[in-house]
């Protein structure tokens, strides 16, 4: 009988989703340039300029990922956020207006992550567990929460540390300290919560028992756990033929 095995849902699964869901490096490096572009033109140049400049760097990065057939979801969505957010600086009449969008989201992100600690539904773990089609048989396991518990705890960090500084300059009307700031505490940031929740993922599968430490273990242990019952066999019908 032939073995089948589960896909692996270790670390680098859980690297590689995330770093999907977000666009990978370039689309977390590239999320960042109509930023660049928006604070220097609207110094020189004002609001409006300075709002169609970072729409049409908008508009090339999404292009360029649908030219090189990336994943649509993480360039869509880029690019509905910098429209969200230049209209709510038009709106608004201000450049600052630009960044009102990410500060809010920032603490009601960390706000939730807390109370999921509390209740023992850490975000990390259900939205990772929720992407890939798994049950929530995790709560149960008191050293798989603990370790998503640690992975939503550093990600409330990061929001609300986003919150407090960009929201500090944003009420003191310092746009280009906050754009630059924005960058700062972007993908950087994130790049570090992912690697929390990367390790949190591996301590969970651990205490779960969902796969083995060495890759290919569970198909080599397999394999010998069929041939040993085939030499039986094997064994069986030599005896029983000398019967």
């Amino acid at each position: 009988m032939a073995g089948k095995t589960e896909p692996q849902q270790g670390g680098d699964a859980a690297q590689a989703t995330l770093l999907e869901q977000m666009g990978g490096l370039s689309g977390l490096v590239s999320s960042t340039l109509p930023v660049l572009v928006l604070v220097p033109v609207n110094s020189q140049w004002g609001l409006g300029p300075a709002l169609i400049s970072a729409l049409a760097v908008a508009v090339l990065i999404l292009v360029w990922r649908v030219a090189r057939k990336e994943n649509l979801q993480p360039a869509i969505s880029g690019f509905l956020a910098v429209a969200l957010c230049a209209a709510i600086a038009w709106i608004m009449g201000d450049a600052k207006g630009y960044f009102a969008y990410g500060i809010w989201y920032s603490l009601v992100a960390g706000i939730a992550s807390i109370i999921s600690i509390f209740v023992r539904w850490p975000l990390v773990g259900a939205v990772w567990r929720g992407i890939n089609g798994d049950d929530h048989r995790w709560r149960t396991n008191r050293r798989a929460v603990r370790a998503f518990n640690i992975a939503t705890l550093a990600w409330a960090v990061v929001f609300f540390a986003r919150f407090a500084v960009q929201q500090w300059l944003y009420a003191g009307d310092k746009t280009d300290a906050l754009g630059y700031t924005r960058i700062a505490m972007g993908w950087p940031l994130t790049l570090v919560a992912v690697a929390v929740t990367v390790w949190a993922v591996k301590a969970a599968n651990r205490a779960e028992g969902r796969h083995s430490e060495k890759p290919g273990e569970d198909t080599q242990d397999l394999q010998q756990v069929e041939a040993e019952s085939m030499e039986e066999g094997i064994e069986e019908v030599e005896t029983d033929g000398r019967h």
